[in-house]
């Protein structure tokens, strides 16, 4: 049975998230403290206690999610006999593919938290420096979604930023923009538009500075050749050469995520088993919604 583990991304995080895995599974727990070594302070106390204030912070969620998405992993086994062991396939939504990276052996858990935090950070520079937004958009069809991109940008920047499910789709701009694609999705017969509560444009050309920052955390990074596949979200397809790897997590900040493709390649390798494996319950409702057929269980909740 090919089973897939998937890694939630930057919103899934709440306050409290880990607790639980931290006081049964002494293997998360030291997994919170090996992390707050490297980071310098206490992430647990962010993740357990938060405040939410705190923790919706992109310097403080990413790293957060990491790391308790790799908790979660630690548990796996306890709760699912040889689920590690008969994994075949991962993918992570956002920064989740860098834990799903990690997961697949391409880079170690120190390295890989410290350019966590370090993308955290980038991303939140990015975003402070030229304000912007995010908004879902329920019911249309991409191509719709795409030219009423075109029509409310007017001249400013308006782009998909994560295509996740069938008429589930998001954009990403200037605050401006974003207000005047929600105006006009809902009047184009839109179900529904959801302001997201993110700090800035993520996966669009306004963020683009944070790619020389990332670009120069990743490049001393030993990377290797990754045990298993993992779906890039760049171009919904796994890659062996770490070198190739590298470039496409620097390029994913500023490129729109393509998360039902990804989905739709692993059905295609027959994957009919998947573990969400952090917090949070968004991506077996995305699945739900690309192939409800396909078994897809939480690890934090089970």
């Amino acid at each position: 049975m090919p089973t897939a583990f998937l890694f939630p991304g930057q919103g899934a995080q709440s306050v409290g998230m880990g607790r639980e895995l931290a006081a049964n599974v002494p293997a998360a727990k030291s997994i919170y403290d090996r992390a707050s070594k490297v980071l310098g302070y206490d992430i647990a106390e962010v993740c357990f206690d938060g405040p939410a204030e705190k923790l919706d912070l992109t310097v403080y969620s990413q790293p957060a999610l990491f790391v308790t998405s790799v908790a979660a992993l630690a548990a796996i086994n306890e709760k699912f006999n040889d689920a590690v062991e008969s994994c075949g396939y991962a993918a992570g939504l956002s920064l989740g593919e860098y834990t799903a990276n990690f997961f697949a052996g391409v880079i170690d858990f120190e390295d890989a938290l410290r350019i966590v935090a370090e993308r955290g950070a980038a991303v939140q520079a990015a975003a402070d420096a030229v304000p912007g937004g995010m908004v879902s958009i329920l019911g249309l069809e991409r191509d719709r979604v795409e030219q009423l991109c075109a029509e409310a940008a007017q001249g400013e920047v308006l782009q998909l930023a994560n295509l996740l499910c069938p008429g589930n789709l998001v954009v990403s701009g200037t605050k401006a923009a974003c207000e005047r694609i929600a105006k006009a999705a809902e009047a184009a017969g839109a179900m529904k538009t959801v302001p997201l509560a993110v700090a800035g444009a993520f996966h669009t050309t306004l963020i683009q500075p944070a790619v020389e920052r990332l670009s120069n955390a990743l490049k001393n990074v030993r990377m290797k050749q990754p045990r298993i596949p993992v779906v890039s979200n760049v171009d919904a397809l796994p890659h062996d050469d770490p070198e190739e790897i590298r470039h496409l997590l620097v390029q994913q900040v500023v490129s729109p995520v393509r998360w039902e493709d990804s989905m739709r390649w692993l059905i295609g390798r027959g994957v009919n088993q998947c573990f969400e494996v952090g917090p949070g319950r968004v991506l077996r409702g995305l699945m739900k919604r690309i192939d409800r057929k396909l078994e897809c269980r939480g690890v934090m909740d089970a």
